[in-house]
């Protein structure tokens, strides 16, 4: 056999096992199908909301895109739900906390695939779309308005497109411009002085408004990566297209993501999130007052007029199964936080619910490490990741943003 011929024969052994591994016989039948279950082919339908009799009404959706981008949903005219949530940052922004009014305690969280979810923000404290979209409006550090305000604002400037909606508008001629249940003590004040008849009229307009807004973010979907279309092939058994195929640094960061480093514990499913609540040690940040995550979380969802079970939500008893069942009183809510999507997240820096950690470097330290958590007791367990394996994991993790 000549060098030629001894050259050739190389090539193909390597070319067949490059091939072997892209088809998917690096991988167990057991890998094979937890790689399956984290592909967005395996993500179900858009669940109903039944809270929101509006939530695939497209009018409504045209009015909560309208209202998403407006900045005189703002008390200074300048601050939308789109100055945080960025159209070409996954719809979060680049900053360790949230920028509005004023400067928020924790983190931006993107909305790609939110509405699968049956708890939002970081802790968990709303049960529907509709009523998260309403916090920041009365956020003093957000957009930091009333509900007198929104319902003014909504009948001077969009009283046509919302009665065909929602129905006839109440009369606001006696509501103070700024009244609400939070804000400056003048505005607590004259939210006092209403009568409840009065309090109920501006709250369900508030509410409807909210209601449109999360139209609208139900539309917001993961976009396919290339991980996607990798899994794809090995669901298929295919060899993965050349936008598909992962490298063999990627390939075993994969492994240990599913595998020793047990990211897929919490950051499991299509969207990479659980959607539970995880006390992962994570560090306090000076300066900020303490942030127990779920434990607060649990108890404000349960005390929000507009949770499932209130009286503006559409929704029957029997369809709040999630809100009535909540583990409420529990040590390990302690400084517990809902996992966010791993989707995007190698392009959105930096990390953790108060941006604690400035690179994915950083993470991987700290889920190798597994410090002590600051309060209550952290779930992680020691990895002892070698350097090689924490580049193969952040590998691995790049695929899920291209």
């Amino acid at each position: 056999m000549d060098g030629r011929t001894v050259w050739l024969a190389m090539a193909v052994l390597v070319s067949a096992a490059a091939l072997s591994g892209c088809s998917g016989e690096t991988f167990t039948d057991e890998e094979k199908a937890t790689i399956a279950l984290l592909s967005l082919a395996s993500l179900p339908p858009l669940p109903p909301d039944p809270t929101n009799k509006y939530a695939d009404d497209p009018a409504a959706a045209a009015l909560g895109a309208t209202l998403f981008f407006d900045q005189r949903m703002s008390i200074d005219g300048v601050v939308a739900c789109g100055t945080c949530h960025l159209i070409d940052k996954q719809f979060q922004d680049d900053l360790p906390r949230g920028k509005g009014v004023g400067t928020t305690d924790r983190r931006t969280m993107p909305l790609a695939g939110v509405a699968w979810g049956p708890w939002f923000f970081w802790d968990g404290r709303r049960d529907s779309l509709w009523a998260q979209a309403l916090t920041p409006l009365e956020e003093q550090r957000e957009h930091g308005g009333t509900r007198a305000f929104y319902a003014h604002f909504v009948a001077e400037n969009f009283n046509e497109r919302y009665q065909r909606i929602f129905g006839p508008l109440p009369d606001l001629s006696s509501v103070p411009e700024q009244a609400g249940p939070f804000g400056t003590d003048a505005e607590k004040a004259a939210w006092a002085t209403m009568t409840p008849e009065q309090q109920d009229d501006v709250n369900r307009v508030f509410s409807n408004l909210g209601k449109g807004i999360a139209a609208f973010e139900r539309s917001i979907a993961p976009q396919e990566t290339r991980f996607d279309r990798f899994a794809g092939a090995i669901a298929a058994g295919t060899e993965p297209s050349e936008d598909a195929a992962l490298t063999d640094e990627e390939i075993a960061g994969l492994k240990l993501f599913i595998g020793k480093a047990n990211c897929s514990t919490c950051h499991t499913g299509p969207r990479l999130t659980d959607d539970s609540f995880h006390n992962t040690g994570v560090p306090v940040v000076a300066g900020l007052p303490e942030d127990l995550g779920r434990e607060t979380g649990a108890k404000e969802v349960a005390a929000d007029p507009f949770n499932c079970l209130g009286k503006f939500s559409d929704a029957g008893p029997e369809a709040c199964g999630e809100l009535r069942f909540m583990v409420k009183d529990d040590p390990r809510l302690t400084r517990a936080y809902k996992p966010p999507s791993l989707r995007g997240a190698a392009t959105r820096p930096p990390y953790m619910h108060a941006g604690q950690f400035a690179t994915l470097e950083e993470v991987v330290d700290h889920y190798s490490r597994a410090p002590a958590a600051p309060s209550g007791q952290s779930e992680l367990h020691p990895l002892n990741l070698s350097e090689r394996e924490r580049q193969q994991l952040i590998a691995f993790v790049k695929t899920l943003s291209n």
